[in-house]
């Protein structure tokens, strides 16, 4: 039983605030989880700039609906679900990720949601819970499965830790020094291959755990 936990933005559709930064001119909205690891300080950065900017929900959903997966993710996504459970587990929103979630041909996505007023602006956010991603290993290692996990950012980091076996993906060069147990890979093939290697080690120290 092997399931892959996998970041959404950075590593499988680009990140939605950078994108989003590009089209309004609001360089500050740039600042993503691979610079604050402190999520709630980023989120109540980011809620601040839309209202002053008087920016509602649906300028955001406009942008989204523009956008497209990573070149590949999708053909990986197929690729991985022949032999693997796959679950996303993203700190984005239902409401972000509708025509992303198409696009890649609807996964499993685990996220968070957003609050608006009858304008559409946006008032407040919703955490599913907190530090959801790791509890999310943590319970699917409680359901037996083995779990291998890939993600590019701070905010990614405990799930890996908790993983059986974790990844980074194309992450910046601050977070590869600070969490140098992590092998990092830049493609999509070297991922795969890096999850395949994983579940076997994860195999092995079964085994030896046995003995």
């Amino acid at each position: 039983m092997r399931i892959v936990c996998l970041d959404l933005e950075g590593v499988l559709v680009p990140e939605i605030w950078i994108e989003f930064a590009q089209r309004t001119g609001i360089t500050e909205l740039k600042r993503t989880t691979r610079d604050e690891p402190d999520y709630d300080k980023l989120m109540t950065y980011r809620l601040d700039l839309l209202k002053r900017h008087k920016l509602g929900l649906p300028d955001i959903q406009k942008v989204i609906a523009e956008m497209d997966p990573l070149p590949g993710a999708k053909a990986f996504l197929d690729a991985l679900r022949v032999d693997y459970q796959l679950v996303i587990l993203s700190d984005t929103f239902y409401e972000f990720a509708h025509p992303l979630m198409r696009k890649l041909g609807w996964p499993t996505l685990f996220c968070h949601s957003l609050e608006t007023d009858r304008a559409g602006f946006v008032t407040t956010y919703r955490l599913r819970m907190p530090n959801q991603k790791k509890e999310a290993v943590q319970r699917f290692k409680e359901l037996r499965f083995t779990v291998v996990a890939a993600g590019d950012s701070y905010n990614d980091t405990a799930m890996l830790k908790e993983a059986d076996g974790g990844i980074l993906f194309s992450p910046p060069e601050n977070v590869v020094q600070e969490f140098p147990q992590f092998p990092v890979v830049r493609t999509y093939d070297a991922l795969r291959r890096e999850i395949d290697a994983a579940f076997v080690r994860a195999a092995q120290g079964e085994r030896t755990a046995q003995f």
